[in-house]
């Protein structure tokens, strides 16, 4: 069996079958734990009481943090020749029409987020089966399918992106870096667990959040009473 370090035991002292209660006191208590020699994404797991092989029960939407996430993404966009001056623009970092789609089905994916506007889906569906498996297909559920470039651009410039909850019913998503200070990672947090919320599914009975926990990425798991969302 594998022995924990020393750092791995003090984290865990700290943390270990304790429920936190004030959101204030985890976050305090996460930082203290990101002992790392590079600063640590922070994350949220939150398990959801829904079954996403349903479809009313599913959660996918995007939500823009007060302070961001600490990281910047490249973005391509996919739209018509008439639109490309526009695209580069706004922001958009990979910018193409017909010469995109040909990279793109040829493996060369470069970027972290796509963005197309309603006119070229039609020649993006053929490239479903290597978009898709990397959660890089654009839908106008996700915001990524516009017709307002400008305005898409530069909310997700600014930090928006797109979550969903994978088909165990759990939500994973990073909400800061182990550097932000703890009012940043607080109000980062109050938001993503209001958004969540907000985007409760039509089909979920009863209890919706069965658990939430934080951590860094190499630190332990800290688990957050929900009424300290209250």
């Amino acid at each position: 069996m594998r022995k924990l370090s020393r750092r791995q035991q003090d984290n865990q002292a700290k943390t270990k079958n304790i429920l936190f209660t004030n959101l204030e006191e985890a976050i305090n208590i996460l930082k203290e734990t990101a002992t790392a020699k590079f600063v640590e994404t922070v994350e949220l797991h939150a398990n959801l009481n829904i079954d996403p092989k349903y479809a009313d029960q599913q959660l996918r939407t995007t939500v823009t943090l007060p302070h961001g996430v600490g990281k910047s993404i490249t973005i391509g966009v996919l739209t018509n020749p008439d639109n490309i001056t526009e695209a580069k623009s706004a922001g958009g970092d990979i910018v193409g029409a017909d010469d995109l789609i040909e990279q793109i089905s040829q493996g060369n994916i470069n970027f972290d987020l796509l963005i197309a506007t309603p006119d070229m889906m039609p020649k993006l569906a053929k490239l479903g089966r290597v978009l898709g498996p990397k959660g890089l297909m654009p839908s106008p559920k996700s915001g990524t399918v516009t017709t307002n470039l400008t305005e898409t651009l530069s909310d997700f410039k600014k930090g928006k992106f797109e979550y969903k909850a994978d088909k165990t019913g759990v939500v994973h998503i990073s909400f800061g870096k182990s550097d932000f200070n703890a009012i940043q990672l607080i109000e980062n947090l109050k938001a993503l667990y209001q958004s969540i919320e907000q985007n409760r599914p039509s089909g979920v009975k009863g209890k919706y959040f069965k658990s939430i926990f934080i951590c860094t990425t190499m630190g332990p798991s800290i688990q957050v009473d929900l009424n300290a969302f209250a």
